[in-house]
C-alpha cells in the first residue's frame, strides 16, 4: 500500500527533518563508506528519496565509482563502474548539473544496470561538487512521489553540498594517514640504520663474536646481560639487538638505574597512583607499562640497592607488578636488556648483589671488550666517528693517517666514548675540516701519551704510496724513525739538512721523545 502524497508543507518539513539527520550523519564519522550508507538511509526514510546512489570519481582513471546506494533491503548489485557518459549516472557526469527527469523509462540512456530504479517513476541526479569547480561525482535518488520535483532536487542538491565537504575532509584525513605512514616506516628505516649493526665498529675477534651474539640473540626474546667497561658502547648494542628483533615495531624504553634512589627508582619503573606520594597528582605509567610489547633498557643494572633488587626480580619472574600507591596487579610483555660495568660476580660473593636476580638477568651474556684490547679497530672506528661528528656539524671533515697513529699510541681509558670526545675538540679545533696530528695535539693528547706506549709495528705507512701527500709521508717516516731525523731522512732518501728544511716549510711540529 503507497503512502498519501504529502502537500508541500509537510513535504517542506520532511525535508528540514532529514536535512538536520544527514547534517548529524556527516558530523559524526570519518569513514566514509559507512556515513553515506547512513545518509542515503535518513533520505529514504525522512525525505521521501528513495534508491539513493553516491558514485565518486576515480582519480586514477576518471571513471564513476558507486561508492553507496540503498536498495532498501534488497540486496542488488553493490558495485558499479562507468565511463563518463556512460548509463544514467555516466550522463549525468557529463552534464554537470541538476537533472530532473519526469518518467525514467522514457531516457535512453537508463540502462537499468543496477536494479534499484521504477521505470515509471521519476529520477533527480544532481552533481557533487568540491568548491566552484571541482566535479567530483554524482547524487542520485528517485522521488516517493512525482509532484514538486524542483523541491525534492533542492533538498538533493544541499545533501550534495554537504557530502562533497565529507569526500574533501575523508581525502584529507586519508592523505595524511598515508603521509604519517610513510614518514613513521621511513623513521623507522632511518633508526634502524642508525641503530642497527652498522653503528658497532670493529673487525677483531672479539667484536666478530659481539656481532655473531647479537645476530642470535635479536631472534628471540631471551634476557641479555651487556658486560663491560663504560664508554664500550653497551647501549648500542642493547639499540642493535632491539631494533633487529621481532620487537623491532614496539616500544623502546630505556632507564640508568644509576642516577636515582629506591624511592624514585620504583616509581619510574613502576609507575605510581594519585595520591601515591606528595606530588603524585594524577595516575602514571612507568617504564615497563611504557616498555609493554617492546624492549626495556636498564643501565648500570648493579648500581641498584639490594631492597630495590627484590622488587625487580619479582617483574623479571612473573611480568607482574603494581604501581606505586595501587594495589591492582598489572601484567606486562616486556623483553629485559640490562647493562652494567660492576663486576656482579664479586657482587654476589660479597652479599651485595642476588644471586638468584645475578642468574635472572645473566641469561645471555655479551662482553664488550674496551677500546685498548682492540686499537686494530681504531683507525675504522675514528673514520666512523668523525663521519658522524661531520653530520651533526653540517660540514665536511676528514681524518689523516698522522692523526690516527697518533690516538693508537694513547690506551684510551674512557674507551670509545673518550675517543669521540677527543675527535669532537679535534673537529671544534680544526679550522680546514682536516684532523691531522697537530689538530690532535692541540686536544692535548699527545701530552698524555708515555714514552713508548701503544703499538708500534715496523712499518705502519707504505712511504711510496701515491695517495700520500709530502707532509704525511715526512711525518710517517719520522715516527717510524722514533723522531730521530737522520733516521727518517735515510728512510725517504733525503739527506738530514733536506729533512730539516722540508720540517720547517711544512710546519711539522717536532715531537720530542
Amino acid at each position: 500500500m503507497s503512502r498519501p502524497e504529502p502537500d508541500r508543507q509537510t513535504l517542506l518539513e520532511s525535508h528540514l527533518n532529514a536535512l538536520f539527520e544527514v547534517s548529524r550523519v556527516l558530523s559524526r564519522s570519518l569513514d566514509l563508506h559507512q556515513t553515506l550508507q547512513e545518509v542515503l538511509q535518513d533520505l529514504h526514510e525522512l525525505g521521501r528519496l528513495s534508491s539513493g546512489v553516491v558514485g565518486l570519481v576515480e582519480a586514477e582513471s576518471g571513471d564513476l565509482l558507486v561508492t553507496a546506494l540503498h536498495d532498501g533491503g534488497r540486496h542488488g548489485p553493490q558495485a558499479l563502474r562507468c565511463r563518463p557518459g556512460e548509463g544514467l549516472l555516466g550522463a549525468l557526469l557529463v552534464r554537470d548539473a541538476p537533472w530532473i527527469i519526469p518518467r525514467l523509462e522514457d531516457e535512453p540512456h537508463f540502462l537499468d544496470r543496477l536494479g534499484l530504479y521504477d521505470p515509471g517513476r521519476p529520477f533527480i541526479g544532481v552533481p557533487i561538487r568540491v568548491g566552484e569547480r571541482e566535479l567530483i561525482g554524482v547524487f542520485a535518488a528517485q522521488p516517493a512521489e512525482s509532484h514538486d520535483l524542483e523541491l525534492r532536487a533542492r533538498l538533493l542538491e544541499m545533501v550534495a553540498n554537504l557530502v562533497g565537504q565529507s569526500v574533501l575532509l575523508a581525502r584529507k584525513v586519508e592523505d595524511e594517514r598515508r603521509a604519517l605512514k610513510d614518514e613513521r616506516d621511513c623513521l623507522r628505516r632511518e633508526v634502524k640504520g642508525v641503530h642497527g649493526f652498522s653503528s658497532v665498529v670493529g673487525h677483531t675477534e672479539s667484536m666478530r663474536l659481539v656481532f655473531e651474539q647479537v645476530r642470535q640473540v635479536a631472534k628471540w626474546n631471551t634476557t641479555v646481560l651487556v658486560r663491560g667497561e663504560s664508554g664500550t658502547g653497551k647501549e648500542l648494542v642493547a639499540d642493535a639487538i632491539h631494533y633487529n628483533s621481532p620487537r623491532a615495531g614496539g616500544p623502546f624504553v630505556k632507564l640508568n638505574c644509576a642516577v636515582l634512589p629506591d624511592n624514585l627508582l620504583e616509581s619510574e619503573l613502576f609507575g605510581h597512583e594519585k595520591g601515591a606520594f606528595t606530588g603524585a597528582l594524577s595516575p602514571r605509567k612507568g617504564r615497563f607499562e611504557q616498555a609493554d610489547t617492546g624492549t626495556l633498557f636498564l643501565d648500570e643494572i648493579g648500581d641498584i640497592s639490594p631492597a630495590f633488587q627484590a622488587k625487580l626480580l619479582r617483574v623479571l619472574q612473573e611480568g607482574e607488578f603494581e604501581r606505586l600507591g595501587g594495589t591492582r596487579t598489572l601484567k606486562v610483555n616486556v623483553r629485559i636488556i640490562a647493562a652494567t660495568n660492576r663486576d656482579l660476580e664479586a657482587g654476589v660473593k660479597a652479599g651485595q648483589f642476588r644471586e638468584d636476580l645475578y642468574y635472572r638477568l645473566n641469561v645471555m651474556p655479551i662482553y664488550m671488550p674496551p677500546l685498548r684490547e682492540r686499537l686494530e679497530d681504531l683507525p675504522e672506528l675514528a673514520a666512523f666517528l668523525v663521519h658522524k661528528i661531520a653530520h651533526s656539524q653540517g660540514r665536511g671533515l676528514s681524518i689523516t693517517d698522522s692523526a690516527v697513529r697518533i690516538l693508537i699510541r694513547h690506551p684510551w681509558p674512557g674507551n670509545v666514548r673518550e675517543l669521540e670526545n677527543c675527535l669532537e675538540r679535534a673537529a671544534v679545533m680544526s679550522e680546514t675540516g682536516v684532523i691531522d696530528r697537530d689538530v690532535i695535539g692541540l686536544t692535548g693528547l699527545e701530552e698524555r701519551i708515555r714514552p713508548g706506549a701503544g703499538p708500534r709495528p715496523e712499518r705502519r705507512v707504505d712511504l711510496n704510496a701515491p695517495d700520500l701527500d709530502e707532509r704525511e709521508r715526512v711525518i710517517a717516516a719520522l715516527e717510524e724513525a722514533g723522531w730521530v731525523q737522520t733516521k727518517a731522512a735515510r728512510l725517504l732518501g733525503m739527506t738530514p739538512r733536506q729533512i730539516a728544511y722540508r720540517i720547517q716549510t711544512l710546519n711539522i711540529r717536532v715531537r720530542q721523545i
